[in-house]
């Protein structure tokens, strides 16, 4: 059978930050990709494809007198015609990537470290999903603070980097200056959170918002919820084997723990992993935006 390709309609975007559960949330659905290949809805997985990155990063950071410059790419007088390239884009790649999707099919897209292009790629992408993940910010920075650590997975793969290597062969940032890299962390919630905040504001499609600490206390509750507000149709048997395939008991022993992605899933751990001090500093650099999400922060 032909197939069309993917449909802006079907894509749905997972935003928010790095180590908010976001592998989680998106391994979950990718369980849905592989159980319902055959069924008579699809679902197919892209695994941080980072535009959001490439358009947003340079976007945010140009200085705002280059909106208003005729020469600058991102011009305000050409708006229309650089998010129409966004657009042609993320469509033209999915379907050169994804070329046996079916224009029925949705694609998961896990696009936490492209987060800051959040709102160009759902104004440029309008009939998108878009799910919004958050975290409490004490446990993300508690969380990257143990990745990026000498002996985490995060400094690992520097490690193996033949740019990075001369750099990284000593201890880390996050060994010698732990409150700076905790800061930098922080300043990284901020930036990416606010980000997702203002693209799921602004869009007028599907959409739902996440709250990490649901997801974990009820997940296949909030697993309905999230595709029920993303208006996607999911056999209920299904979802509950996507579900119970990745819970935290169900990965392996060796997958999961200090300096691992999956490291310990558990809600308010960063009292016990941050000292007093440097949880105040968090708190402090992201409070006015952690308030809007968990009013007892």
């Amino acid at each position: 059978m032909e197939r069309d390709g993917v449909r802006a309609e079907k894509l749905v975007w997972i935003f928010g930050t790095g180590r908010s559960g976001s592998t989680w949330l998106a391994s979950m659905l990718g369980a849905l990709v592989v159980e319902v290949l055959w069924a008579d809805y699809g679902l197919r997985f892209w695994n941080e494809p980072l535009v959001g990155q490439l358009v947003g990063e340079f976007y945010t950071h140009v200085p705002r007198r280059q909106l208003n410059n005729k020469h600058f790419i991102f011009d305000n007088s050409t708006r229309e015609a650089y998010l129409e390239g966004i657009r042609f884009l993320v469509l033209n790649v999915a379907k050169k990537k994804f070329w046996e999707v079916s224009e029925d099919d949705y694609l998961i897209i896990k696009e936490p470290n492209g987060t800051i292009g959040a709102p160009l790629l759902m104004e440029a992408l309008p009939e998108s999903r878009m799910v919004f993940l958050v975290r409490d910010p004490r446990d993300v920075a508690a969380s990257a603070l143990d990745r990026h650590r000498t002996g985490g997975i995060a400094h690992e793969k520097r490690s193996m980097d033949p740019r990075r290597q001369e750099k990284v062969m000593g201890p880390s940032r996050a060994d010698i200056r732990p409150g700076a890299f905790l800061a930098a962390q922080a300043r990284r919630y901020l930036k990416n959170v606010g980000a997702a905040k203002e693209a799921f504001e602004a869009h007028k499609g599907f959409k739902t918002i996440v709250r990490y600490e649901d997801l974990r206390a009820d997940t296949l509750g909030t697993m309905r919820r999230i595709c029920s507000e993303l208006g996607i149709p999911v056999d209920d048997k299904d979802l509950v084997r996507a579900v119970e395939k990745n819970s935290w008991e169900n990965i392996p022993e060796d997958e999961k723990g200090s300096g691992k992605d999956r490291r310990k899933a558990t809600p308010g751990g960063w009292q016990e992993d941050l000292t007093p001090k440097q949880a105040k500093k968090v708190r402090e650099i992201t409070a006015d935006l952690a308030h809007q999400f968990y009013p007892d922060f």
